[in-house]
Order: structure tokens, then C-alpha cells, then sequence
């Protein structure tokens, strides 16, 4: 999977950052050409009177979990590896951070993974979100409010043989192979979600999903490989841009100290393949904030975001693709809340909170 030159020169810490470099240039693409966003697919359904963008993310969905479970199917991949599966569940902290980081994500105008892509394209209102963000997942996950999370919402391995995901339930259930399972059900959301005259008109957006959902796939099949062959004790993930974002920023500051990894190789690929895809595309131009009151609305937004994000476990791309990709139980729940938050602050953005004449 990877060439020998490279292992023979690389660290197990190198590799693991191309791997995520990889993946990211690719969602760095779909986000600039594929205009392959999550905000954007609930304003598109919400106020656009189209479902195109949100019927992509279902395909990458779908495409990603199909990826996902043939690697599990191949040995390439133990999903028990995946934090995803390997922290019990806990409903209230997929609802709660959910509902967090929707709203928070629809007050700064983008979440965290297209603020890397907007930085990419020139757009410096970002960058205050992407830093807003990185710091505040910190402040949750390792700083002053770890110890209130961790006492509200505390994460404690599984230690029984079953994972926690959807697919494990339905294969104890119906006596099939847990990727049987997986298969059929990536198959009914790819399904589902292709079947649209909006797709068929625009069938580029299965082109953007599948590139979406190879990001995820490699990450998977990428760490893992490295985690059975290296010398290294490296984690099996994929995309996820929340503590990945303070994570990046740790990094850039003291990187002498800290090793690569493949969340700094994520956040590099995005904002690398969204700078080049609005190279391609004619659009990058440098913008900043000319009202303090967006600013400001931003910077409220990118810190609900990050504690969101923390509690929940992942954002919009960590459960609502990574995680979905595994069928880990906390993705469609941490999902739905986050698009519930989104419309609740989309309408107050809008609409205000008035009741209708």
C-alpha cells in the first residue's frame, strides 16, 4: 500500500501525516470545486429549494461506508481501533454537542472544515474561526473546562467484546457477517440519496462524493496499515476538524516538540487543495470582516463550535462522515442534531425568532 522507498526513510509519524495530507487535498478539492459543504446543503434545502448538496453528502455517506466495510471485510481494518467505537456511547453528549456545534456552525457561517477551505481561497474571516475554534476545543477537551466535561460527560472504554456499532448490533440480531451488514445499509443510503432528477441532472456531484468519500476511506486503510507494519504506536483514523484544528495549531508552534501526525497532514491538505482549487477556478481573492458585529458573531459561533464539537465527539465530518462510515451508533444522532442546530440558528439569522404574523 505503501511504496518501500518511503517506509525506508519515512517515520511511522510521516507517514501517517501524508496519509492525512492525502485525504485532505482531496476534501480541500470537493470543497472549492465540488462546493462540497455542510452549511451550505442545509441552507440549499432549508431556503434554496434544493437538495442536490444535501443528497451529495448523502452519497458520500453511503460511498464512505462501502469503502469502510470492505476494508473491514478484507481484514485491512478493525473498526474496534476507531474511538468511534472503542468509547461508549453517550446519547445526551451526541445531542447536546450536536445541537452546540449546528448552532455554532450556522452563527460563524461555516464549520471548521470550511473555514480551512474558505482560508484557502484567501477568505482571512476564517482564520479567526479556524484559530477561535482550534483553541476552544482545547479549553474543553484538555484545558480549564476538561475537568467540568469530564465530570458532565465522562468517556469510558468499552471494555466488552461487542463494539458499539450498527452494524455489530444488526450482525448479532440477524446472524449475518458484520460487513454483510454494512454493505447493505451503505447501499440503501447511496441509493436513496442518488435517486433525485437533481442528481442525474448534475452528475458530477456523485464524482465529488466518491472523492469526499475516498478521503475518508484512505484515512481509514492508511493508518491502519501503518498501525500493523509500523514500529510506532499510531492511531487508526480519519478526517475529523475539531481538536485536530488546536492540535495543528500546537504543532505550528512547537513543532520540534511535538511529532507529525495525520490531523496536522488533514488540516495542511485542506487548505492546500482548496488553495489550489480556487487557483483552478478563478476565485481566490483576499477578503476580511468589514462589520464588528459579524466579526464578532463569528467569533461566538467558532467557540460554541469547538465545545460543541469536543462533546460530541467529532463535527460535521468526524460523526457525520468518519464515524458514519463505521455505523458507529453516536453518527446519526450527533448528525441530525447538528443539521437541527443549524436550522434553529439559520432561522434566527434570518428570520429572527418572531412568531409568524
Amino acid at each position: 500500500m505503501i511504496p518501500a522507498f518511503a517506509t525506508d526513510h519515512l517515520s511511522d509519524a510521516h507517514l501517517t501525516a501524508l496519509v492525512g495530507l492525502f485525504g485532505g487535498i482531496l476534501l480541500g478539492l470537493a470543497a472549492r470545486l465540488g462546493r462540497f459543504c455542510t452549511l451550505g446543503a442545509i441552507e440549499d434545502l432549508l431556503y434554496g429549494g434544493s437538495s442536490l448538496r444535501m443528497r451529495t453528502w448523502g452519497m458520500a455517506i453511503g460511498l464512505s461506508i462501502l469503502g469502510s466495510f470492505s476494508l473491514i471485510a478484507f481484514g485491512w481494518l478493525d473498526p474496534v481501533q476507531s474511538q468511534y467505537l472503542a468509547v461508549r456511547w453517550m446519547p445526551m453528549a451526541s445531542i447536546l454537542g450536536g445541537l452546540m456545534f449546528g448552532y455554532g456552525m450556522a452563527l460563524s457561517g461555516m464549520c471548521g472544515y470550511g473555514a480551512i477551505a474558505r482560508l484557502g481561497g484567501g477568505d482571512l474571516r476564517s482564520f479567526v474561526i479556524v484559530l477561535v475554534m482550534g483553541v476552544s476545543t482545547y479549553v474543553v477537551l484538555t484545558g480549564p473546562l476538561a475537568p467540568l466535561r469530564d465530570a458532565v460527560f465522562h468517556q469510558e472504554e468499552i471494555t466488552s467484546h461487542t463494539a458499539q456499532g450498527l452494524a455489530q448490533q444488526l450482525s448479532a440480531i440477524t446472524g449475518l457477517s458484520v460487513p454483510a451488514v454494512g454493505l447493505i445499509i451503505g447501499t440503501l443510503i447511496l441509493a436513496f440519496s442518488a435517486k433525485s432528477r437533481e442528481v442525474i441532472a448534475t452528475p458530477s456531484s456523485i464524482g465529488w462524493a466518491a472523492l469526499v468519500a475516498l478521503a475518508v476511506i484512505s484515512g481509514w486503510a492508511g493508518t491502519s496499515y501503518i498501525a500493523r507494519t509500523g514500529f510506532d504506536a499510531v492511531p487508526v483514523v480519519s478526517h475529523s476538524f475539531s481538536a485536530p484544528l488546536g492540535e495543528t495549531i500546537l504543532w505550528t508552534m512547537t513543532g520540534s516538540l511535538r511529532p507529525l501526525s495525520f490531523a496536522v497532514g488533514s488540516v495542511a491538505g485542506v487548505w492546500f487543495g482548496a488553495f489550489i482549487g480556487s487557483l483552478l477556478k478563478g476565485h481566490f481573492r483576499w477578503e476580511a470582516c468589514d462589520d464588528p458585529r459579524e466579526l464578532r458573531r463569528q467569533i461566538i459561533g467558532a467557540a460554541i463550535m469547538g465545545a460543541g464539537a469536543v462533546i460530541a465527539m467529532g463535527c460535521t465530518v468526524g460523526q457525520g462522515l468518519s464515524a458514519f462510515s463505521l455505523l458507529a451508533v453516536s453518527a446519526p444522532v450527533t448528525f441530525v442534531a447538528i443539521l437541527v442546530g443549524a436550522a434553529i440558528g439559520l432561522r434566527q439569522l434570518i428570520e429572527g425568532f418572531r412568531r409568524a404574523a
